[in-house]
This record gives C-alpha cells, sequence and structure tokens, in this order.
C-alpha cells in the first residue's frame, strides 16, 4: 500500500502553469498585461455598483422604513403541528427542532392556536396566544413558560 502511495503522480496536463502577467515582453503578456491600451478597462477596475455616470439604481429607489437588526427571530408554530408528538410527552424547543417544526436560527418559540389538539402534552415555550394555551389545557395538557432571563 505505501509502496503504489508513494509513486501516484497527476495525470499529464492536469496542473497548468499560473499565468504571470507584466513580467516584461518575452513572456508574451508584459507592458499592458493583456488590458490593451488606455481605456476603461485598462485602468484600476471599476466601483462596485457604478453605471458610469448614470444615477446608481440605489440611489434612484425610494426609501422607507426601517428594519431593526436587533430585533428577536420569533418561530411560530401552530397547536396542530404539535399533533405529531405522544400523549403525555413534553415539549420544547429541542424536540420540535427533532421534529423538524422548527427550523434555522430563532431567539423564541411562540405557540399558536391554529389547528386541534387531542392528546395531552406539556408544551415549554417562551409564549403562547391565549387559544394555544386554551387548546393545549382543553386536551389536559400544560403550558410552561420559559424564563427569558434565564435565556
Amino acid at each position: 500500500m505505501a509502496d503504489t502511495l508513494s509513486k501516484l503522480a497527476k495525470p499529464h496536463g492536469a496542473t497548468k502553469k499560473k499565468t504571470r502577467k507584466g513580467r516584461g515582453v518575452g513572456s508574451g503578456l508584459g507592458k499592458t498585461a493583456g488590458r490593451g491600451q488606455k481605456g476603461q478597462y485598462a485602468r484600476n477596475g471599476i466601483k462596485r455598483g457604478f453605471e458610469g455616470g448614470q444615477t446608481p439604481l440605489a440611489r434612484r429607489l425610494p426609501k422607507r422604513g426601517f428594519t431593526n437588526a436587533f430585533a428577536a427571530r420569533v418561530a411560530e408554530v401552530n397547536v396542530g403541528s404539535l399533533e405529531i408528538f405522544g400523549a403525555g410527552a413534553k415539549v420544547d424547543e429541542t424536540s420540535l427542532r427533532d421534529r423538524g417544526i422548527v427550523k434555522g436560527r430563532c431567539d423564541r418559540i411562540k405557540i399558536l392556536g391554529n389547528g386541534e389538539l387531542t392528546k395531552s402534552l406539556t408544551v415549554t415555550a417562551h409564549s403562547f396566544s391565549k387559544s394555544a394555551q386554551q387548546k393545549i389545557e382543553k386536551a389536559g395538557g400544560k403550558t410552561l413558560l420559559v424564563s427569558t432571563a434565564a435565556a
């Protein structure tokens, strides 16, 4: 095994030497380095978003509103989707992620009242809508709030 590994080689033509531009007339890409003479593309490049002197698109479009970069990302879970858990199960963030109900990054989980629940579950979340809380308790389950101070 060690004998064959030491003799491995790339197939012919697998690697190509990097073109060295601007290294003299003899290299074939000296002086202007393949950029031609004068003009926009012969110079140091174009700024990103530059539209040739025309007012850029970002400045032509109207600006409205505000996006809060620090807003909490809330994952919304409907009561109906909790039906996949077995009776008497403890439902929290990890179990919701394991079942694929909550995906991606989120700071809080809120249970909403859409759908029906027939099993008694112990649901732990950051907040509940009134209808969700009623439906869970009506089915014989419990709702527990996650303390946001600990999280």
